[in-house]
């Protein structure tokens, strides 16, 4: 298996300068410094975090954290809701700024307002449901109607929340997730309707969306949207007997074929529950199957369904980390800005989540 391997911070600098750099710093900063991981980091990066997680593991322990300064090492949506989540005082920042989502981008906020307006305005009760892969803007859209977060961790709970009290849920903005967790709670077909999203929203077919439950926005995400049937035979054709889980962000036919699919951290722990001698495929980022591998040789076998990594994720590195480490220490440092017009809204949308999900 192949490790990717980020650049080193300056000209003739190996990963190991680096590493005692920021090990030198940390020690420096104590306990003003927190850093935090997403569980798609390179090992280069998750080394020295503090905390690790998926997305929900991560939302719930900032309310605890004390330190002055939060480090996000993860993609710039994820510091966003660490900054809503913070303290007075305390500060987020993100490594690298540019670090996005695909999918997160497949919904701007001017487009979700519009289309949540349009169908609104038919005289339904529609709640929206965005997946913690959103803007903050998109949450602060999301809150002003109502609405909450999700995670692949908790999408099904969530869902059950938002039908509890609307005629219809707006699941945003990928469609995979959402198909996914309406198969688990018994959804049936003819009460799902993906939305057309053209012309800013005005290409809504309200008739189709007035006679479902579920109305589905037409995004994905770009790492889990490669991996396919033919794959999976491929694997249980090489490995006869292999386990094959996946993410939920994969398409149903991909979870249907699966022997389990759940969040980052349920893949970490079926991972775990394996008996000695089993080989697992999985079918998600590749810096978290390969972890799994090396945190596992020699009592299971982890392989990658596809090797199929987020490039926005890794767009966090270890040099870059260092460079924030000494921007907090020199006072320069940038933290992340929330906008106070979005601020409340998009706490609400946050808030609705983690109150559901006490």
């Amino acid at each position: 298996m192949t490790l990717h391997r980020p650049t080193p911070a300056s000209s003739g600098e190996t990963p190991q300068d680096v590493a005692r750099r920021i090990d030198a710093l940390r020690g420096q900063l104590g306990d003003d410094v927190l850093v935090m991981g997403h569980h798609y980091q390179h090992d280069s990066v998750i080394r020295h975090t503090d905390l690790r997680g998926d997305s929900l593991e991560l939302a719930r322990k900032v309310d605890a954290i004390s330190a002055k300064h939060i480090v996000f090492c993860g993609v710039y949506f994820m510091a966003e809701s660490a900054a809503l989540l913070a303290r007075d005082g305390q500060s987020v920042h993100i490594p690298e700024s540019d670090a996005n989502c695909v999918m997160s981008q497949m919904a701007p906020a001017q487009r979700v307002d519009a289309v949540l307006r349009n169908l609104s305005g038919a005289g339904r009760n529609v709640i929206p449901l965005a997946y913690v892969n959103t803007s903050l803007a998109v949450k602060a859209v999301v809150g002003r109607h109502g609405g909450a977060v999700c995670t692949s961790a908790n999408a099904k709970t969530m869902l059950t929340w938002a039908r509890e009290r609307a005629d219809a849920v707006v699941f945003l903005p990928d469609k995979n997730l959402a198909r996914n967790t309406a198969d688990l709670l018994g959804i049936a077909e003819d009460r799902r309707h993906i939305l057309d999203i053209r012309d800013g929203g005005a290409a809504v077919d309200m008739d189709a969306a007035s006679g479902a439950e579920l109305l589905m926005w037409p995004g994905c995400c770009a790492i889990h949207a490669r991996f396919n049937l033919r794959q999976m035979e491929r694997m249980r054709d090489e490995h006869p007997g292999c386990r094959i889980a996946v993410h939920p962000e994969c398409s149903p036919e991909v979870v249907r074929a699966a022997d389990a699919a759940g969040s980052t951290s349920f893949l970490i722990r079926y991972a775990e529950e394996q008996k000695p001698g089993t080989t697992l495929v999985i079918g998600t980022e590749i810096n978290l199957v390969e972890r799994l591998a090396a945190q596992h040789a020699g009592r299971i076998t982890v392989l990658p369904l596809l090797e199929s990594g987020c490039s926005h994720m890794a767009r966090v590195t270890a040099p870059k980390l260092l460079t924030t480490l000494e921007s907090i220490a020199s006072g320069t440092a940038s933290p992340v800005a929330i906008p106070l017009d979005l601020q409340d809204d998009a706490h609400a949308a946050l808030q609705r989540m983690l109150e559901a999900c006490a």
